[in-house]
């Protein structure tokens, strides 16, 4: 019997309000995150059980109680404050899969102040542009990052502080401190900050065909939503051993490698590596895990790996898995429970819901393709993309559409609410995602609505890749598309015409691919380049992404009433 019973009975019945009873949250209680996720714990009589038990690149092994949990997210809490730092400014966690990123997060919502977590994999032109937008006041990065931060540091008016959690014994320029969080004084009383339901808490940075990267805010309300959904989705249990493998530069790392398993008192595994299969299943094996939540692009390199790999290693002790960041095709499922003895349950969801919406829950039939049904408390249909009234005939492609109002919905974009806007239209939030409905109520996902590129379950815009692109000195004009991949959905495919004086070759290509992989992250980096001698625009001068794609996946190219004349 899983956590969520009867979907039906508790899709009709739901209200939020049940998460807030079970939180304990009432209009005079103690509602910030980074207490609801440590100090709470330890009223409950949780102080010693195993919150994280992390395990670095080498095999390093460490654990961390509630309790250390508590007092170490305390120290970051004071460390800031004593900075100078403000509730409501920024705060930027720059760092690997380490210790200090989890329990670093947890002290700047304590003391107030909102969490930017970005991707440490991001060049030094991401890397800026995200910090100039939010206009950050800190940083907390390690020696390993700290050049890019150093490269921009003189373009960002805001940034006061970089702090360096293994700076100890380092040269430090002005406004650089060191910050060991298991060296620094222990802070066993802190006075966390009292925020309201709308106080801000995450700014998560997520891509769009043009402009800049948008910062979809948060607030600690979305706490409700990701207690809930952990619960029931992802099915976590008291004793459970649970691994999230995402990033939390990405939300699906904080909202449920972080929020969700430590608001449930549970113990979770962290791996420092990246996607090594044999570590991977090894991992599952040596501590035991229970419950696992991973990426489609995961399962399908596991699967590439072949069965013979998988039987080496003992996975019984597993119960649940479940999967998000794009469709998951149905071969994986079905190979997944064929070899593993378990199916993936894929769901749905995005930066800007900051919780799981559509699902295949634990106990329900499972049609293998399918993103599953609607959460309890979210009202979810298919649009149709003029009217954006909901469209009654079964199996119509229509673009996904939720009703706003759930509690972990975003509240903006940083700086951009023109935008924001704009995502909703005749009464609902808009998803930029196409989907269909059958006649039981699962959603099947089609695809985007516009030219973001999922490489690996991650968005990339491509207006950010053609503007790095064209910093690169030989390039005149470039255009980005996502193509096809058996693996990461899609990967990057850069169209480029060359500026006078240079010529296509294979060194070339090279160059372009280490440029925007420095300058962006190695997700953004073009998987392939195509040179011409010009790119297809609109008469007013606009390069059409959406032929090139079309061209390139054999699709019907649709009106090109606007194609500029040869």
């Amino acid at each position: 019997m899983s956590n969520i019973g009867s979907y039906d009975e508790r899709y009709r019945d739901f209200d939020w309000s049940r998460a807030e009873e079970d939180l304990s949250w009432d209009d005079g209680g103690m509602i910030n995150i980074g207490y609801l996720c440590s100090d709470r714990n330890c009223e409950l009589g949780l102080a010693d059980k195993t919150a994280l038990i992390w395990e670095s690149f080498s095999g390093q092994e460490k654990r961390y109680s509630f309790n250390d949990i508590r007092i170490y997210s305390n120290s970051f809490a004071k460390f800031f404050r004593d900075l100078g730092i403000e509730p409501g400014e920024r705060i930027c966690i720059f760092l690997d899969k380490i210790p200090a990123l989890y329990i670093g997060l947890l002290g700047v919502l304590k003391m107030g102040a909102i969490v930017q977590p970005l991707f440490s994999a991001f060049g030094e032109d991401a890397l800026f542009t995200r910090l100039e937008d939010a206009g950050t006041e800190a940083i907390l990065t390690s020696r390993k990052h700290i050049g890019k931060v150093r490269r921009i540091r003189d373009k960002l008016k805001a940034l006061e502080h970089v702090v360096v959690v293994d700076g100890e014994g380092m040269e430090l320029s002005d406004g650089e401190v060191a910050f060991d969080f298991e060296k620094a004084e222990a802070v066993e009383r802190f006075d966390v900050y009292q925020v309201s339901p709308e106080t801000p808490s995450l700014l998560h940075y997520t891509s769009g065909t043009t402009g800049k990267p948008k910062g979809a805010l948060h607030v600690h309300h979305s706490i409700l939503g990701q207690y809930m959904t952990t619960k029931w989705v992802l099915d976590l249990l008291a004793e459970d051993i649970y691994w999230c493998t995402a990033d939390p530069g990405w939300v699906t790392g904080t909202s449920y490698g972080i929020i969700g398993p430590w608001s449930l008192g549970i113990t979770q595994l962290v791996l420092e590596m990246g996607f090594i299969p044999a570590r991977w299943y090894q991992a599952i094996e040596k501590y035991k895990v229970t419950v696992f939540y991973t990426a489609p692009t995961a399962i399908r390199m596991l699967m590439k790996e072949g069965e013979e790999l998988v039987k080496k290693y003992d996975l019984s002790s597993l119960r649940h898995t479940a999967s998000v960041g794009e469709p998951l095709n149905a071969e994986a499922v079905i190979w997944s429970e064929e070899v593993m003895g378990l199916p993936f349950h894929d769901n749905y969801w995005q930066t800007e819901t900051g919780c799981i919406v559509i699902a295949n829950y634990p106990g329900m039939k499972i049609r293998p393709g399918s993103m599953g049904k609607p959460f309890p408390g979210i009202t979810a249909t298919v649009v149709d993309p003029t009217e954006y009234k909901p469209i009654e005939k079964v199996g119509s492609v229509g673009l996904i559409a939720l009703k706003p109002g759930w509690p972990s919905m975003f509240r903006t974009y940083w700086n951009n609410q023109e935008t924001y806007d704009s995502k909703f239209k005749n009464g609902w939030y808009i998803c930029g995602d196409r989907a269909s409905i059958d006649e039981d109520g699962y959603f099947w996902f089609v695809g985007r609505d516009d030219d973001v590129i999922n490489t690996a379950g991650h968005l990339v815009g491509p207006f950010e890749i053609e503007s790095a692109l064209l910093e690169h000195p030989a390039i005149a004009e470039s255009a980005a598309i996502g193509k096809p991949d058996p693996v990461n959905m899609e990967v990057v495919k850069a169209f480029i015409a060359l500026k006078p004086g240079h010529e296509p070759s294979d060194e070339l290509k090279l160059s372009i691919i280490n440029f925007v992989r420095k300058k962006l992250s190695p997700l953004a980096m073009p998987q392939e380049i195509e040179f011409r001698e010009s790119l297809p625009k609109t008469r007013s001068g606009k390069i059409m992404r959406r032929l090139l794609k079309a061209q390139e996946t054999g699709e019907e190219i649709g009106d090109i009433s606007t194609l500029e004349d040869d």
